[in-house]
């Protein structure tokens, strides 16, 4: 009898998990996460009166002009200086202050990380830095504008959690915690649009990666506009026989280790995606866990320690290998030389 209610829990808690997932993802009904961003900001600015924003001559961009429009009291543009941008916003932060400072991701961590190390995490100011246009989706910009390292950055820093949202709904839960919980966060978007992956029913939960689908031939692990591409992929090789379990993991840090650990002893495989370089980012969380706790192969997907380039972003994802056509082929191929060598 106590066995039966296990399972009926366990399946019930399963179900509630795939209930807020649309799992069969449409391409053509895309949303920009960047108007989202900015929308999410402006309504929070309604309900708390001491958030303030700062952008550095990008609010068109960026899509901080919606709350620039809302509030032009409580917004500061400073111009293409981003180092004096967060270190405004730690002075902001240090009367009582909730800033979002946002850039394109690659400015905002790149040129601003002296700023940010000493003037934000170190005295540990409630600062929220928004990075836009992360990852090879930048496109036509080409490498200058294209970060594949700031999650790397920010993720090496005492204080700072890390997030990397995959669609509208999970970004705007992401800027409501952000808004309500105190310390330094780093919270990464794409320019590209994105598709819907959760449902009006989705809860964010900043302690928990999150298991959206089960599988024992491998477990993939990603996050961001990568999740609707890994998504995409399995589905494609549920239809040749292969279960692969998919792991969500919006926060990089703090990161859930134990989710990581107890996919990795069911499937004894694990590989990760990442719209990032394979150093430093999710892939390198991934493994500093499992070597550590349950040492298993791991197969990092992402950029390969080289720059970005111009061209669409769908071109961009094609070439770089993180493309649900490519994503499709490189599992299968990891999972047949696995079993291959574990004969």
């Amino acid at each position: 009898m106590f066995y039966l209610i296990f399972v009926c829990a366990i399946m019930l808690l399963y179900k509630d998990v795939r209930d807020c997932i649309v799992m069969i993802i449409d391409k053509k009904n895309k949303k920009s996460i960047r108007s989202v961003f900015g929308q999410t900001l402006a309504n929070l600015g309604k309900e708390n009166p001491n958030i303030v924003v700062l952008d550095a001559d990008l609010a068109c961009s960026t899509q901080t002009q919606i709350f620039a429009k809302e509030f032009p009291e409580r917004f500061f543009d400073t111009g293409i200086a981003e180092q004096d941008m967060l270190a405004t916003a730690a002075g902001l932060a240090s009367v009582g202050k909730v800033p979002f400072a946002a850039s394109f991701a690659v400015f905002v961590t790149g040129r601003a990380y002296d700023q940010i190390r000493n003037s934000i995490c170190y005295p540990n100011f409630n600062v929220k830095i928004v990075g836009t246009h992360g990852g090879v989706t930048v496109g036509e910009d080409g490498a200058t504008h294209e970060a594949l390292e700031d999650v790397s950055l920010m993720r090496g820093l005492p204080n700072m959690s890390v997030f990397v949202p995959a669609d509208c709904i999970e970004c705007e839960q992401v800027l409501k915690y952000a808004a309500e919980h105190f310390g330094p966060m780093y919270i990464r978007i794409p320019r590209s649009n994105v598709c819907n992956i959760f449902d009006e029913n989705y809860q964010f939960d900043f302690n928990k990666a999150r298991v959206i689908e089960d599988g024992h031939d491998a477990t993939v692990v990603t996050n961001g506009e990568m999740l609707a591409e890994v998504i995409e992929a399995c589905e494609n090789l549920k239809k040749q026989g292969y279960s692969i379990q998919i792991v969500h993991a919006p926060v990089v840090k703090p990161f859930d280790e134990k989710t990581i650990i107890e996919c990795a002893k069911k499937t004894k495989h694990v590989i990760t995606v990442e719209n990032h370089s394979i150093i430093g980012g999710l892939g390198s969380a991934v493994c500093e866990v499992i070597s550590e706790h349950f040492p298993v192969p791991v197969h990092r997907i992402g950029v390969n320690d080289v720059f970005g380039q111009s061209g669409t972003s769908e071109l961009l994802l094609d070439y770089y290998g993180l493309s649900a056509d490519k994503l499709t082929s490189s599992i299968k191929q990891y999972i047949d030389d696995f079993r291959l060598e574990n004969k």
